[in-house]
Protein backbone atom coordinates (compact mmCIF):
# COMPACT_ATOMS: atom_id res chain seq x y z
CA UNK A 1 0.00 0.00 0.00
CA UNK A 2 1.05 3.59 -0.48
CA UNK A 3 2.29 5.26 2.68
CA UNK A 4 1.20 8.83 1.79
CA UNK A 5 -2.39 9.89 1.19
CA UNK A 6 -2.08 13.67 1.12
CA UNK A 7 0.45 16.03 -0.45
CA UNK A 8 0.64 19.33 1.46
CA UNK A 9 1.10 22.11 -1.09
CA UNK A 10 2.75 24.33 1.48
CA UNK A 11 5.64 21.87 1.89
CA UNK A 12 6.69 22.33 -1.72
CA UNK A 13 6.06 26.06 -1.86
CA UNK A 14 7.84 26.80 1.40
CA UNK A 15 10.93 24.77 0.57
CA UNK A 16 11.30 26.45 -2.79
CA UNK A 17 10.54 29.94 -1.51
CA UNK A 18 13.25 29.60 1.13
CA UNK A 19 15.73 28.61 -1.58
CA UNK A 20 15.44 32.11 -3.06
CA UNK A 21 13.62 31.17 -6.27
CA UNK A 22 12.32 33.98 -8.47
CA UNK A 23 10.27 34.04 -11.66
CA UNK A 24 11.77 31.93 -14.46
CA UNK A 25 14.80 31.04 -12.36
CA UNK A 26 15.39 27.37 -11.56
CA UNK A 27 17.18 26.41 -8.33
CA UNK A 28 20.81 25.48 -8.84
CA UNK A 29 20.93 21.75 -8.12
CA UNK A 30 23.50 20.52 -5.68
CA UNK A 31 25.57 17.51 -6.80
CA UNK A 32 23.40 14.46 -7.20
CA UNK A 33 23.66 11.37 -5.06
CA UNK A 34 24.70 9.25 -8.06
CA UNK A 35 28.39 9.27 -7.20
CA UNK A 36 27.60 7.63 -3.84
CA UNK A 37 25.44 4.84 -5.30
CA UNK A 38 26.77 1.28 -5.24
CA UNK A 39 25.75 -1.27 -7.88
CA UNK A 40 23.06 -3.79 -6.87
CA UNK A 41 24.17 -7.08 -8.44
CA UNK A 42 20.78 -8.72 -7.88
CA UNK A 43 19.06 -5.92 -9.78
CA UNK A 44 21.66 -6.07 -12.57
CA UNK A 45 20.93 -9.79 -12.98
CA UNK A 46 17.34 -8.93 -13.91
CA UNK A 47 18.28 -6.56 -16.75
CA UNK A 48 17.36 -7.53 -20.32
CA UNK A 49 20.51 -8.63 -22.16
CA UNK A 50 20.38 -5.85 -24.76
CA UNK A 51 20.22 -3.09 -22.15
CA UNK A 52 23.02 -4.65 -20.11
CA UNK A 53 25.18 -4.86 -23.23
CA UNK A 54 24.42 -1.25 -24.20
CA UNK A 55 25.45 -0.02 -20.75
CA UNK A 56 22.81 2.70 -20.69
CA UNK A 57 19.12 3.40 -20.24
CA UNK A 58 17.45 5.43 -22.97
CA UNK A 59 14.96 7.60 -21.07
CA UNK A 60 12.09 9.54 -22.62
CA UNK A 61 11.35 12.74 -20.69
CA UNK A 62 9.25 15.86 -21.17
CA UNK A 63 11.45 18.57 -19.64
CA UNK A 64 8.73 21.20 -19.19
CA UNK A 65 7.42 20.10 -15.78
CA UNK A 66 9.46 21.78 -13.02
CA UNK A 67 10.56 20.83 -10.43
CA UNK A 68 10.11 17.22 -11.55
CA UNK A 69 11.67 17.45 -15.01
CA UNK A 70 12.89 20.62 -16.73
CA UNK A 71 15.92 22.05 -18.55
CA UNK A 72 18.97 23.87 -17.22
CA UNK A 73 20.64 26.71 -19.09
CA UNK A 74 22.48 24.19 -21.28
CA UNK A 75 19.26 22.48 -22.32
CA UNK A 76 19.94 19.35 -20.27
CA UNK A 77 17.19 17.58 -18.34
CA UNK A 78 17.30 18.23 -14.58
CA UNK A 79 14.89 17.89 -11.65
CA UNK A 80 14.20 15.50 -8.81
CA UNK A 81 12.74 12.90 -11.17
CA UNK A 82 15.94 13.08 -13.23
CA UNK A 83 18.08 12.74 -10.10
CA UNK A 84 16.13 9.64 -9.10
CA UNK A 85 16.46 8.10 -12.57
CA UNK A 86 20.22 8.76 -12.55
CA UNK A 87 20.49 7.01 -9.19
CA UNK A 88 18.43 4.03 -10.39
CA UNK A 89 20.65 3.68 -13.45
CA UNK A 90 23.76 3.80 -11.25
CA UNK A 91 22.32 0.99 -9.10
CA UNK A 92 21.98 -1.01 -12.32
CA UNK A 93 25.53 -0.23 -13.43
CA UNK A 94 24.20 1.90 -16.28
CA UNK A 95 24.29 5.51 -17.45
CA UNK A 96 21.28 7.54 -18.58
CA UNK A 97 20.65 8.85 -22.08
CA UNK A 98 17.79 11.36 -21.92
CA UNK A 99 15.66 11.96 -25.00
CA UNK A 100 13.60 15.12 -24.50
CA UNK A 101 10.17 14.73 -26.10
CA UNK A 102 6.56 15.84 -25.90
CA UNK A 103 4.74 14.21 -23.02
CA UNK A 104 2.11 12.39 -25.08
CA UNK A 105 4.76 10.85 -27.37
CA UNK A 106 6.77 9.13 -24.64
CA UNK A 107 4.65 6.06 -23.88
CA UNK A 108 4.17 5.26 -27.59
CA UNK A 109 7.95 5.40 -27.99
CA UNK A 110 8.41 3.06 -25.02
CA UNK A 111 5.92 0.66 -26.60
CA UNK A 112 7.71 0.97 -29.94
CA UNK A 113 11.12 0.27 -28.40
CA UNK A 114 12.68 3.65 -29.14
CA UNK A 115 13.02 4.39 -25.42
CA UNK A 116 13.81 1.84 -22.72
CA UNK A 117 11.74 3.76 -20.16
CA UNK A 118 9.58 6.83 -19.81
CA UNK A 119 10.32 8.95 -16.74
CA UNK A 120 8.09 11.99 -16.82
CA UNK A 121 5.78 12.12 -13.80
CA UNK A 122 3.39 9.58 -15.31
CA UNK A 123 0.30 8.91 -13.24
CA UNK A 124 -0.15 5.14 -13.19
CA UNK A 125 -3.71 4.22 -14.20
CA UNK A 126 -5.51 1.24 -15.67
CA UNK A 127 -5.75 2.74 -19.15
CA UNK A 128 -2.00 3.30 -19.45
CA UNK A 129 -1.31 -0.12 -17.94
CA UNK A 130 -2.91 -1.69 -20.99
CA UNK A 131 0.22 -0.86 -22.99
CA UNK A 132 3.06 -0.46 -20.44
CA UNK A 133 4.02 -1.54 -16.94
CA UNK A 134 4.78 1.02 -14.24
CA UNK A 135 7.33 0.92 -11.44
CA UNK A 136 5.68 3.08 -8.76
CA UNK A 137 8.00 5.36 -6.78
CA UNK A 138 5.99 8.42 -5.62
CA UNK A 139 2.49 9.75 -5.03
CA UNK A 140 1.07 13.11 -6.08
CA UNK A 141 -2.35 14.70 -6.19
CA UNK A 142 -4.00 17.29 -8.41
CA UNK A 143 -3.76 20.93 -7.36
CA UNK A 144 -5.30 23.93 -9.10
CA UNK A 145 -3.90 27.46 -9.18
CA UNK A 146 -5.52 30.74 -10.17
CA UNK A 147 -4.32 34.26 -10.80
CA UNK A 148 -3.39 36.06 -7.58
CA UNK A 149 -6.48 37.62 -6.00
CA UNK A 150 -8.95 35.63 -8.11
CA UNK A 151 -10.97 33.01 -6.23
CA UNK A 152 -11.55 29.78 -8.17
CA UNK A 153 -13.19 26.64 -6.79
CA UNK A 154 -12.22 23.48 -8.73
CA UNK A 155 -15.57 21.95 -7.77
CA UNK A 156 -17.48 24.87 -9.28
CA UNK A 157 -15.56 25.64 -12.46
CA UNK A 158 -18.35 25.52 -15.08
CA UNK A 159 -17.75 28.04 -17.84
CA UNK A 160 -14.19 28.83 -16.75
CA UNK A 161 -11.06 28.62 -18.88
CA UNK A 162 -8.68 26.06 -17.40
CA UNK A 163 -5.14 25.49 -18.71
CA UNK A 164 -3.53 22.04 -18.80
CA UNK A 165 -0.63 20.23 -20.42
CA UNK A 166 -1.78 17.99 -23.26
CA UNK A 167 -1.86 14.28 -22.44
CA UNK A 168 -1.77 14.61 -18.66
CA UNK A 169 -4.40 12.99 -16.43
CA UNK A 170 -5.76 16.47 -15.81
CA UNK A 171 -6.35 16.77 -19.56
CA UNK A 172 -7.59 13.25 -20.33
CA UNK A 173 -9.53 12.38 -17.17
CA UNK A 174 -10.11 15.12 -14.62
CA UNK A 175 -11.34 18.06 -16.70
CA UNK A 176 -13.49 16.05 -19.16
CA UNK A 177 -15.32 14.52 -16.18
CA UNK A 178 -15.81 17.89 -14.50
CA UNK A 179 -16.98 19.49 -17.75
CA UNK A 180 -19.46 16.68 -18.41
CA UNK A 181 -20.91 17.17 -14.93
CA UNK A 182 -21.39 20.83 -15.81
CA UNK A 183 -23.25 20.18 -19.05
CA UNK A 184 -25.32 17.39 -17.48
CA UNK A 185 -26.46 19.98 -14.93
CA UNK A 186 -27.41 22.40 -17.70
CA UNK A 187 -24.41 24.65 -17.07
CA UNK A 188 -21.65 25.85 -19.41
CA UNK A 189 -18.82 23.45 -20.17
CA UNK A 190 -15.32 24.07 -18.88
CA UNK A 191 -13.16 25.59 -21.62
CA UNK A 192 -10.03 23.43 -21.58
CA UNK A 193 -6.97 25.25 -22.91
CA UNK A 194 -4.38 22.65 -23.93
CA UNK A 195 -0.66 23.37 -24.17
CA UNK A 196 2.30 21.23 -25.23
CA UNK A 197 4.32 22.33 -22.19
CA UNK A 198 3.33 22.93 -18.56
CA UNK A 199 5.29 26.19 -18.59
CA UNK A 200 2.91 27.49 -21.27
CA UNK A 201 -0.14 26.46 -19.25
CA UNK A 202 1.23 28.16 -16.15
CA UNK A 203 1.99 31.37 -18.04
CA UNK A 204 -1.55 31.44 -19.44
CA UNK A 205 -2.86 31.80 -15.89
CA UNK A 206 -0.20 34.29 -14.82
CA UNK A 207 -1.05 36.47 -17.86
CA UNK A 208 -4.80 36.23 -17.30
CA UNK A 209 -5.45 34.20 -20.46
CA UNK A 210 -6.91 31.37 -18.35
CA UNK A 211 -8.90 31.46 -15.12
CA UNK A 212 -6.99 28.56 -13.60
CA UNK A 213 -4.58 25.71 -14.27
CA UNK A 214 -4.72 22.09 -13.16
CA UNK A 215 -1.52 20.12 -12.64
CA UNK A 216 0.15 17.66 -10.28
CA UNK A 217 0.65 19.04 -6.78
CA UNK A 218 4.48 19.38 -6.87
CA UNK A 219 4.27 21.26 -10.16
CA UNK A 220 1.60 23.69 -8.95
CA UNK A 221 3.44 24.29 -5.69
CA UNK A 222 6.63 25.05 -7.58
CA UNK A 223 4.85 27.41 -9.98
CA UNK A 224 3.33 29.37 -7.09
CA UNK A 225 6.70 29.57 -5.33
CA UNK A 226 8.30 31.01 -8.48
CA UNK A 227 5.51 33.53 -9.13
CA UNK A 228 3.94 34.33 -5.74
CA UNK A 229 2.69 37.74 -6.87
CA UNK A 230 0.89 36.27 -9.88
CA UNK A 231 -0.39 32.85 -8.77
CA UNK A 232 -2.18 31.36 -5.77
CA UNK A 233 -3.53 27.94 -4.79
CA UNK A 234 -7.13 27.29 -5.76
CA UNK A 235 -8.74 24.74 -3.46
CA UNK A 236 -7.07 21.74 -1.85
CA UNK A 237 -5.07 18.84 -3.27
CA UNK A 238 -7.23 15.92 -4.41
CA UNK A 239 -7.12 12.59 -6.29
CA UNK A 240 -3.76 11.44 -4.92
CA UNK A 241 -2.34 8.69 -7.17
CA UNK A 242 0.97 6.91 -7.85
CA UNK A 243 3.67 8.04 -10.26
CA UNK A 244 5.33 5.32 -12.28
CA UNK A 245 8.34 4.74 -14.53
CA UNK A 246 6.89 3.41 -17.82
CA UNK A 247 8.48 0.17 -19.04
CA UNK A 248 7.65 -2.17 -21.93
CA UNK A 249 4.80 -4.52 -21.06
CA UNK A 250 6.06 -7.74 -19.50
CA UNK A 251 9.73 -6.71 -19.57
CA UNK A 252 12.06 -7.90 -16.80
CA UNK A 253 13.36 -4.32 -16.78
CA UNK A 254 10.44 -3.43 -14.50
CA UNK A 255 11.64 -5.91 -11.87
CA UNK A 256 15.22 -4.65 -12.19
CA UNK A 257 14.15 -1.01 -11.72
CA UNK A 258 11.86 -1.92 -8.83
CA UNK A 259 14.70 -3.67 -6.99
CA UNK A 260 17.12 -0.81 -7.71
CA UNK A 261 14.58 1.75 -6.48
CA UNK A 262 13.90 -0.22 -3.31
CA UNK A 263 17.63 -0.36 -2.63
CA UNK A 264 17.75 3.45 -2.94
CA UNK A 265 14.89 3.71 -0.45
CA UNK A 266 16.62 1.36 1.98
CA UNK A 267 20.03 3.07 1.84
CA UNK A 268 18.56 6.58 2.23
CA UNK A 269 19.51 7.92 -1.22
CA UNK A 270 15.87 8.20 -2.29
CA UNK A 271 14.88 10.40 0.64
CA UNK A 272 17.97 12.59 0.35
CA UNK A 273 17.09 13.38 -3.26
CA UNK A 274 13.48 14.18 -2.42
CA UNK A 275 14.53 16.30 0.56
CA UNK A 276 16.92 18.28 -1.64
CA UNK A 277 14.01 19.33 -3.85
CA UNK A 278 11.48 19.81 -1.06
CA UNK A 279 9.10 17.08 -2.28
CA UNK A 280 9.54 14.32 0.30
CA UNK A 281 5.84 14.32 1.26
CA UNK A 282 5.10 12.09 -1.73
CA UNK A 283 7.65 9.42 -0.77
CA UNK A 284 6.52 5.80 -0.67
CA UNK A 285 7.83 2.54 0.76
CA UNK A 286 7.75 -0.13 -0.57
CA UNK A 287 8.29 0.44 -4.28
CA UNK A 288 5.59 -1.37 -6.29
CA UNK A 289 4.57 -2.32 -9.82
CA UNK A 290 1.25 -1.37 -11.45
CA UNK A 291 -0.32 0.13 -8.35
CA UNK A 292 -2.80 1.99 -10.54
CA UNK A 293 -4.61 -1.28 -11.20
CA UNK A 294 -3.66 -3.15 -8.06
CA UNK A 295 -4.37 -0.35 -5.56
Amino acid sequence: MRTRYGIPLIAVATALALSGCVVNTAPTPTPTETAKVTVDKDAVALLPADIKAAGKLIVGVDATYPPNEFKNDNGDAIGWDVDLMDAVAAKLGLTTDYRIAKFDSIIPNVVGGRYDVGSSSFTDNKEREKVVDFVNYYTAGIQWASQKGKTVDPDHACGLKVAVQTGTVEDTDELPAKSLACTDAGKSAIQVLKYDGQDQATNAVALGQADAMSADSPITGYAIALQPTKLQAAGETFDVAPYGIAVGKGSSLADAIKLAFQDLVDDGTYKRILDKWGVADGAIDPITINAGANG
